[in-house]
């Protein structure tokens, strides 16, 4: 059930305390009524509370009217100002107008009238910031219209992680997403934060205590839970965070996080949802890039990924474990005497122990690895943070998982294959693309060389040539 909006605040300045009294019997019904006996005692309740509007005798001890306008409109711009005066003139009603009083009002005052005036001022200021939050709210829309732009998931999360800070006049966020085809180490985007903070909230938010970005489902400012936590395990100050879910369509799902300087703005969680709204649409538009491109990435026989898709996921690979001064290996697995299998069985049973080979490979290695068919019965598997003894094992098993295998041969038949493995690591046998998948090429062919159904690694083809 929503809550009831609140009452007006409107201060009543007159010396006079039968005017102030019947003020209050007047008005304290529809407005939230403070009456004051003099202009410095109106200042000190201004210091206290903000108010919509002052009504204020013009002829008061000390300071006048004029002197208590000039004073609200210097201290508390945002401010509306009614006069009364018992005496005054269309000249003096004009003066005060130009000066910057809402309206003027003579003495006697009608109670009534004086309730029609408020209304009529208090109309127009709701209107004034109907129009700024409007003229606000379509000034983000047109800034959120770079997000159309955005292909790649991880784009989408960064810039609407820009706009946001834009929108809320924030300088520090975070942008945590948690993709379907990359690790966590990978979805994190920071601004603002100096270098040493950046490091610290990396290693709060990611390595220490991972935080799910499923556990907020709307919009909302946390002052405690897991992610103020992190701040604080960070030594980043955070009196309240605005915490923003995105999601898109299938798996992927984010999180932008804001710490509150100040004051939260009322408008501030509706800022954050065009920019949330906006967002979410960008985002289902690259998860339908992605698999857009992914199926032009996709081997057309065993479903895994084509030669294409491996170069490019090599390359990324390659630029991350570079730049986070990690290890990577690269498996290169050729069947053996594959080509007898074709001629004694068909091409059919020959394509269907391949589909068969794929699903046998992608149960032996993780959801972060990548595994592509690179032609013909030749597959290879990128294994990012992995070692060369890692790769070691995972080759084995491969080897060990193939050959314990029995294969489809059509007719009820079962056949049994075997398969060479080699694999080199980054950065020990190459630092590019190219000379990885060479090294690992080679170690698999002199594997064959051994007899087949074996593992070699590109150290050894290392040892071999320091003999020779």
């Amino acid at each position: 059930m929503s809550e009831p909006p609140a009452r007006a605040r409107v201060l009543f300045v007159d010396d006079d305390r039968l005017q102030r009294e019947l003020a209050q019997d007047a008005l304290a019904g529809r407005l939230d009524v403070e009456c004051c006996a003099g202009a410095e005692e109106a200042l000190g309740a201004l210091a206290r509370a903000p108010a919509e509007v002052v009504v204020s005798d013009l002829h008061m001890p000390g300071l006048s009217g004029v002197d208590l306008m000039r004073r609200v409109r210097r201290e508390h711009p945002a401010t509306d100002f009614v006069l009364i005066s018992a005496q005054a003139s269309v000249e003096s009603a004009v003066d005060a107008l130009r000066m910057g009083a809402s309206d003027y009002l003579l003495k006697p005052l009608q109670w009534e009238e004086l309730s029609l005036v408020l209304e009529r001022v208090l109309a127009r200021r709701r209107l004034v910031d109907e129009n700024t939050r409007l003229r606000d709210a379509l000034g983000i829309v047109e800034s959120c219209r770079v997000l159309a732009s955005c292909l790649e998931v991880g784009d989408v999360y960064a810039v609407a992680l820009d706009l946001l800070l834009s929108s809320t006049g924030q300088a520090r966020g975070v942008a945590l997403f948690q993709r379907s085809s990359a690790p966590l180490s990978d979805g994190l985007e920071l601004r603002g934060f100096r270098d040493d903070e950046a490091n610290r909230l990396r290693r709060a938010i990611v390595n220490e205590k991972p935080v799910d970005v499923r556990s907020v489902e709307r919009i909302q400012l946390l002052g405690s839970g897991p992610l103020h936590q992190a701040f604080l395990r960070a030594g980043v100050d955070a009196g309240q965070v605005l915490a923003v879910p995105i999601s898109g369509e299938d798996a992927e799902a984010g999180l932008l996080v804001v710490p509150i300087r100040g004051d939260a703005a009322p408008s501030l969680v509706e800022r954050a949802g065009v920019v949330a709204a906006h967002a979410a649409v960008a985002l289902r538009n690259a998860e339908r890039y992605e698999k857009a491109k992914e199926r032009a990435f996709v081997d057309d026989v065993t479903d895994v990924y084509n030669a294409r898709y491996l170069l490019e996921a090599m390359d990324r690979e390659l630029r991350r474990a570079e730049r986070y001064d990690a290890e990577l290996s690269v498996l290169f697995l050729d069947l053996d005497r594959f080509k007898l299998v074709n001629d004694r069985h068909g091409h059919l049973v020959g394509s269907q122990a391949l589909r068969q080979l794929s699903c046998v490979l992608a149960e032996c290695v993780r959801q972060v690895d990548t595994l592509a068919r690179y032609g013909g019965d030749e597959f290879t598997i990128v294994l990012p943070d992995t070692g060369e003894t890692g790769a070691g094992q995972v080759a084995e098993r491969i080897r060990r998982v193939v050959e314990e295998t029995p294969f489809e041969a059509g007719r009820g038949e079962v056949m049994r294959l075997t398969c060479c493995v080699g694999y080199a690591t980054f950065p020990r046998h190459g630092r590019d693309r190219g000379t990885l998948l060479d090294a690992a090429d080679k170690a698999m062919y002199r594997a064959k060389s051994l007899g087949r159904n074996r593992v070699c690694s590109a150290s050894e083809l290392e040892v071999e040539r320091g003999r020779s």
